[in-house]
């Protein structure tokens, strides 16, 4: 059942409620109506009076103080943390004797009394929803409270509670193993910033068919008819019933179908397999805006029907037309709910002039935003006068959906409200995608400050911190208005120019700069529309120019884990640009690094090959050593030594004749690797050593982590393992300020082989499957890395059973990385 602040009216008069620091404790019985029904009316009601009769005399025994009861739970109100806990400890002993069982919440902060009668205020709230939180049996504290008491408690973790914005600590009394807790927060679904507003009989109509068997549910309706917060709405609703998870994957920026499944994966952590991935695993997957990719449908169907406990909630303005598909329209708000949402937003009281603009608008939510974004300077009847003729003459034709046509008006009406500059504006910006920064906005579609900040103030466009961004639906308009101009060609060469230009600047900053992260950030923000202008420059036949953009952003797909994208991008953009160009080298680089991480090193070998031929034709030196760098990891991998140490030799020697020391260090990293696998070990130590002296005078932050890694595996091969673990952890902190999830990866792998080496075989176990989890997210299969793990498994598997092993695997699925270093490293000291 759900607590609120009744308790405070339904409690007498009374003098003797505790004042100051109070900790506030809520039960509940849980299945109630279950028990009534198997023990009948009588028994149960004896039950329940024994059990009141145990509780209040828990309560009285630690100085409690009842508050209040409803039906079967009470809220009671201490003036010490450690009486709390212990009389909920006594309570929940003694009624393990009975047929009921109970569960336990409690917060402490500070008592607000209203008059003499009762409490008031949010830590009052807050620990009705940790009570409500729980499962029968539990007891379940806040970070507050715990920080007051001396008790064996269970630390699980920060938890999303319904109203309140920051997560909440929450630990459990002792160490029983319950299910997972009934808050959102085994989710990434969105948190809106606005209220929600009406619409609960949706919420409980879509949560009902999706919990009475629905597979594929797809919410249907026009742009701004409120699907997608429907939808995210009845899935917060969703996630305590799905044991992996509720995801929301928006598909708004989208517009080739194959992403689809590309996106779904990456938001999964799964990689070549996506059906494999899932499983059997109780998921719930919100695909949000779907109508553009619409061709994907097919294969969603094909995953539904593959995975057995997968449901699909889809927001689309038209069906997806496939086996099993169920659809749930989403309607215009009923009128009160249109009402208050209006008045809501505008900050008005109702009346006649309200409820009749709200019909005139058929209810629509967007609609009544936009609307309500005039009441600044317009009345519900002045908005209403300008508003009708509009309605009826932007109406479509007798074939176009009626919604569709009403919400076309609403934003032809808003559309035809701006100026004549800030109309040129609107239309232009619809080329961004994913928004833009100012600096991209006055470039790009010549925009200044005040036209910028009249279309935020007019709800056409949204800025938050350092972007501004437009609702998708009303950007799809004003891409209409763009089309109609005639400046469309013309806007996406500039967007595509503007990209261009900031990828070719980043790249040379993703190389050792001291900026590398920065820079990763800025593009990882820019992606959609760095996606945007490679579709654009492929589609109108700039080959060499795409080729130039997929080149100049393949370090950041390798480094933030793009690599499947990445990979099909430069290998598309190469079969469609085939001249020797300088673009056409630098991509195959990138070509190759992105084969030689996804686990391929055959067509790494071969792109490295084909980049070294043509660097060397074109004369350019740098390009030139950078293919002997890659060709001689690829051979180096498929055990050719010799020619490896030649190729990277040759690597350090140019590299160091161009002044380059970021790239002379990388290469000779590598060459330290070959020198340690032909047994030249002193002489791999001494390289890596001085590499590392170097890097660290530089601030070359990669070279540092990665240099770290090397040398802490020749520590584990002489057997001081704490040395390892002492670098490995120094190397995870940089790869995770750098946001590098390969560096991350390899990270774990390696404590791993150390933890397995020192009789830790359960966290060597939790490393490893967090890092498998990591590698499927990013599509990180490396052969030498594969290897390694699969000896680390092979001795861990000599010291645990099966059982043990299976234990600590699911463990550390649920690990972040930060997580997993940390247990390595409780681990080791």
């Amino acid at each position: 059942m759900t607590w609120t602040l009744l308790w405070c009216m339904m409690a007498p008069v009374r003098s003797d409620l505790p004042s100051g620091t109070v900790t506030f404790l809520f039960t509940d019985i849980e299945g109630s109506t279950k028990l009534l029904g198997e023990l009948g009316a009588v028994a149960y009601t004896e039950a329940l009076l024994e059990h009141r009769r145990v509780l209040r005399e828990a309560f009285a025994r630690h100085g409690g103080v009842e508050v209040g009861t409803e039906g079967d739970s009470f809220f009671v109100a201490f003036p010490t943390a450690p009486g709390a806990l212990a009389a909920a400890e006594q309570g929940q002993e003694t009624l393990t004797q009975g047929p009921i069982i109970v569960r336990m919440g409690m917060h402490t902060g500070t008592a607000y009394l209203a008059g003499e009668e009762d409490y008031v205020g949010e830590d009052v709230h807050l620990a009705a929803r940790i009570a409500a939180a729980g499962h029968g049996g539990q007891v379940l504290v806040s970070k507050e409270t715990r920080q007051m008491v001396e008790a064996e408690l269970t630390d699980l973790g920060e938890h999303r509670l319904k109203d309140f914005e920051r997560p909440v600590g929450i630990f459990q009394l002792g160490s029983k193993r319950f299910p997972p807790l009934k808050t959102i927060s085994n989710t990434n679904l969105p948190r809106p910033a606005s209220s929600f507003v009406g619409r609960e009989r949706e919420v409980a109509e879509v949560v009902s068919l999706l919990g009475d068997g629905a597979r594929l549910l797809t919410l249907t309706g026009p742009g701004g008819s409120g699907k997608t917060r429907l939808a995210i709405e009845a899935a917060a609703e969703l996630v305590p019933e799905f044991k992996a998870g509720v995801f929301w994957v928006g598909l708004a920026p989208l517009r080739d179908p194959a992403l689809v499944t590309d996106d779904i994966a990456h938001t999964l952590g799964a990689k070549d397999g996506l059906a494999d991935h899932v499983g059997d695993r109780e998921l719930l997957l919100l695909l949000d805006n779907l109508e553009q990719v619409i061709e994907a449908a097919p294969e969603l169907s094909a995953l539904v029907e593959a995975c057995p406990n997968l449901k699909l909630l889809v927001t689309s303005r038209q069906l997806l037309r496939v086996k099993g598909e169920l659809e749930y329209p989403v309607l215009p708000l009923a009128e009160p709910e249109a009402v208050e949402l209006f008045c809501t937003r505008a900050g008005v009281e109702p009346d006649q002039a309200v409820n009749q603009l709200c019909r005139e608008l058929d209810n629509l939510p967007l609609a009544l935003e936009l609307a309500a974004a005039r009441a600044k300077v317009l009345s519900p009847a002045q908005i209403l006068e300008r508003l009708g003729t509009r309605l009826d003459l932007l109406r479509g034709g007798r074939d176009a959906e009626t919604r569709q046509q009403t919400l076309r008006a609403t934003i032809e009406w808003s559309y035809e409200l701006l100026s004549v500059e800030e109309r040129t504006l609107f239309a232009r910006l619809s080329v961004f995608r994913s928004g833009c920064t100012l600096e991209a906005a006055e470039q790009v579609a010549q925009a200044d400050l005040d036209t910028l900040q009249a279309l935020v103030e007019k709800s056409l466009l949204r800025h938050a911190e350092d972007r501004f961004w437009m609702l998708e639906t009303i950007r799809e308009y004003a891409t209409e208005r763009l089309e109609e101009s005639g400046e469309d060609d013309e806007l996406w060469r500039q967007h595509a120019e503007w990209f261009l230009a900031l990828a070719e600047e980043a790249e040379p900053n993703l190389h050792g700069s001291g900026r590398t992260a920065e820079w990763l950030d800025r593009l990882e923000r820019e992606h959609d529309n760095l996606r945007a202008a490679l579709d654009w420059l492929e589609a109108s036949g700039e080959r060499e120019r795409a080729l130039r953009l997929a080149g100049a952003v393949s370090w950041f797909w390798a480094m933030r884990g793009h690599l499947v994208e990445g990979r099909r991008r430069l290998e598309g953009a190469l079969r469609c640009a085939q001249r020797p160009t300088a673009a056409r080298a630098k991509a195959l680089i990138g070509a190759a690094t992105m084969a030689f991480e996804g686990g391929d090193t055959a067509t790494a070998r071969f792109r490295a090959e084909e980049g070294l031929a043509l660097h060397r034709a074109l004369g350019d030196a740098w390009g030139t050593a950078y293919s002997l760098y890659e060709l001689g990891d690829a051979v180096a991998n498929d055990g050719d030594l010799a020619r490896a140490q030649q190729l990277l030799e040759e690597s350090v020697r140019v590299f160091r004749e161009l002044g380059d020391h970021h790239h002379t260090l990388l290469a000779a990293r590598m060459l330290a690797q070959v020198y340690y696998s032909l047994g030249h070990r002193e002489r791999a130590r001494e390289l890596h050593e001085d590499n590392l002296r170097q890097a660290r005078t530089r601030s070359d932050e990669f070279i540092e982590a990665t240099t770290l890694g090397q040398l802490a595996m020749i520590a584990i091969d002489e057997g001081r393992a704490q040395d390892a673990v002492s670098m490995l952890k120094e190397a995870h902190f940089i790869w995770r300020d750098l946001g590098n999830l390969i560096g991350t990866v390899a990270g774990l792998c390696r404590l791993a082989v150390s933890l397995s080496l020192t009789g830790e075989a359960g966290t060597a176990v939790r490393l490893l499957s967090c890092s498998a989890a990591l590698r499927e997210e990013i599509g990180y299969h490396s052969s030498w890395l594969t290897a390694m793990n699969e000896e680390t498994l092979t001795a861990i598997r000599t010291q645990l059973d099966e059982t043990a092993f299976a234990e600590a695997w699911e463990q550390g699925q649920t690990l972040t990385a930060d997580e997993a270093v940390a247990l390595a490293l409780d681990s080791s000291y």
